[in-house]
């Protein structure tokens, strides 16, 4: 695949995962794909294969009542990896969350095998997970 097809991967799966659609995400994420959360929260940690992937993009919006987005701002890609730019916006008991970040993800034949999130103000989004 070529940085067009990967953008157009990746564009389907931040919509898919805005609107909760399982069954695009789960076209877009290999099955054994591996995600990297940095920092110090409940959330931080390397989540091995789909289903633990889905379980914490579950767990974001189970912990703020549904209003966690992943506000696509740019895409920069070639032929093995996106990086896509984007605010995270979120309510959480009584705190407000609004941090940039940007997640590099790695693709084979059109599917996300690799996604390593980096925040620019990592000691936010902990706060607000705490």
């Amino acid at each position: 695949m070529g940085a067009a097809e990967n953008v157009a991967a990746l564009r389907r799966a931040y919509e898919a995962f805005n609107t909760a659609d399982m069954k695009t995400l789960s076209e877009v994420f290999d099955e054994s794909a591996v995600w990297h959360l940095p920092g110090r929260s409940s959330l931080a940690n390397d989540y091995q294969g789909r289903e633990a992937i889905f379980a914490y993009f579950g767990r974001l919006g189970q912990e703020t009542g549904g209003t966690f987005r992943a506000e696509l701002e740019h895409l920069l890609a070639d032929d093995d990896r996106v990086v896509g730019i984007q605010r995270s916006t979120a309510e959480r008991g009584g705190k407000h969350l609004d941090v940039g970040d940007c997640i590099v993800f790695e693709l084979k034949d059109g599917r996300v095998t690799d996604g390593r999130e980096h925040f620019h103000d990592l000691y936010a989004w902990d706060e607000f997970w705490s």
